[in-house]
C-alpha cells in the first residue's frame, strides 16, 4: 500500500492526515517534503495523524525525527496523534516517545498549542 497524506488546516494548525506505510523511499521522502514544505510557507505548528499508518520502517522514524528537528529549528513545533499500537510501540522501544509529544484526541493536540 502507498503512503497518501492529505493537509488540513484547524485554528491554524496544520493537520496531515497520512495513511499506508512510512518506508524508506516514497513514504519517507514523502513525509519529509510535507514537512519542509509546510514550515517554508511559514506554517509552524504542524500535527501528524498517524491514525491510517500501518508500518513504520527506521527510515521514516527518521524523517520524523529530523522533522521534528527542522520544526523546532525554525521555531516551530511537531506533535503527532492516533499512533497505531505497532507505531506506538515502535516509539517507546527507540525511546522516541519521551521526544515527542503525542495525542489521542485532535482536539487536545491542537488546543496544546496554546
Amino acid at each position: 500500500m502507498n503512503v497518501r497524506a492529505t493537509t488540513r488546516e484547524t485554528n491554524g494548525v496544520v493537520i496531515v492526515d497520512f495513511s499506508g506505510r512510512i518506508t524508506l523511499g516514497e513514504g519517507s521522502a514523502m513525509l519529509r517534503a510535507i514537512i519542509r514544505e509546510l514550515l517554508a510557507k511559514g506554517q509552524k505548528r504542524i500535527v501528524l495523524n498517524l491514525a491510517e499508518v500501518n508500518y513504520i520502517d527506521s527510515s521514516g522514524i527518521g524523517e520524523l525525527v529530523s522533522g521534528y528537528t527542522t520544526a523546532r529549528n525554525q521555531g516551530g513545533q511537531l506533535k503527532l496523534l492516533n499512533l497505531t499500537r505497532k507505531v506506538h510501540d515502535l516509539l517507546q522501544i527507540t525511546r522516541l516517545f519521551t521526544v515527542f509529544e503525542v495525542f489521542t484526541e485532535e482536539s487536545a493536540a491542537i488546543a496544546s498549542f496554546g
